[in-house]
């Protein structure tokens, strides 16, 4: 053999290397499909927080899985498309952040196994059979509580003992909202406070919705769980200041925006969370047999320069229930 074909023999072979790794790298790499009805630019905490929780957990995107990203943009219409582009590229698993995303990934594919992470009940709204046998495809968290609604009006109303009529907002595209509804309804009752409910299912409907609960004359609102109003906190916030209304949040993003108050879970606690579910079924587990976890501590975070700029003192004994103020 001359040194000629020796050389061209090592050549063929370096050059052979790269694409005999490139070949079985796919291999290697487990897919990850993340739908989402939010901004995917507003979405970077809770995104990051979901990558983190991988990455704890020997997960490292590049390295042995890839996240395909789908963001709907706050058009919740675009939800059953986006889906169905992840179920052709054969994720092995959907992350689906919200009750609309993860109805929206269980009708495009029944196979696939789906982790949710909802503020809403997944049994109501049919997601899963039940908690502790979830059955189907479908697995994850649920940050309801049966009255969680209830307790949001109670706190706002304590806080405010004036309040006889409140306004409560909600994304009328979202599946949870008539649930969430019907115990701040019954809450409502209960305190002797009239109820206004007031629907949008997109954020050029919001100014509509500021004029509506103004002439309704409501004396504070209460903000229901929702990606798309999540991702207008800052546009409510302000709104809300400029009207000098209390509002009820259901997340501390708000309050750490200039809200009021939140009584609810930790977003991005429950993104880093989720990835146990994602970690366990990429491990081999079947999501009909992993119950469907609840958070069982609810934050509540009260901003004090709002309270002082609305005029409001808070009662003390809500302070001292309070996990954390804003000074």
């Amino acid at each position: 053999m001359t040194r000629r074909t020796i050389g061209l023999l090592v050549a063929l072979a370096l050059f052979a290397a790269p694409l005999a790794t490139e070949a079985q790298q796919p291999a290697n790499i487990r897919k990850i499909g993340y739908l989402s009805p939010a901004w995917f630019t507003l979405h970077t905490p809770n995104r990051e927080a979901f990558s983190q929780g991988l990455r704890e957990l020997g997960w490292v995107e590049g390295r042995n899985i890839a996240i395909e990203y789908r963001y709907a943009e706050g058009e919740y219409d675009r939800l059953p498309d986006l889906a169905a582009e992840l179920v052709r590229l054969k994720v092995d698993v959907i992350f689906a952040p919200s009750a609309p995303a993860t109805q929206a990934a269980k009708e495009a594919t029944t196979t696939i196994p789906i982790v949710m992470d909802t503020l809403g009940d997944p049994v109501r709204t049919g997601l899963v059979t039940g908690l502790a046998q979830p059955g189907g495809n479908v697995t994850g968290t649920a940050g309801f509580a049966p009255k969680l609604g209830g307790k949001q009006l109670e706190l706002l109303k304590a806080t405010v003992p004036r309040v006889t009529s409140v306004a409560a907002l909600a994304n009328s595209a979202n599946p949870n909202a008539p649930h969430v509804l019907s115990e701040i309804a019954r809450a409502a009752q209960i305190l002797d406070v009239q109820l206004r409910r007031v629907g949008v299912s997109q954020a050029s409907e919001l100014d509509h919705a500021f004029a509506v609960i103004i002439r309704e004359r409501a004396d504070a609102l209460i903000v229901l769980p929702d990606p798309m109003v999540f991702s207008q906190r800052q546009r409510i916030v302000e709104w809300a200041a400029r009207s000098r209304l209390p509002v009820m949040y259901f997340t501390r993003e708000f309050v750490e925006a200039g809200g009021l108050m939140t009584y609810g879970p930790d977003l991005a606690s429950r993104h880093r969370h989720a990835a146990t579910y994602v970690d366990k079924i990429l491990k081999g587990a079947k999501p009909a047999d992993l119950p469907v976890e609840q958070p069982i501590q609810f934050e509540l975070v009260i901003n004090l320069k709002t309270a002082q700029a609305l005029g409001l003192t808070i009662p003390p004994h809500i302070l001292f229930q309070a996990d954390e103020v804003i000074r």
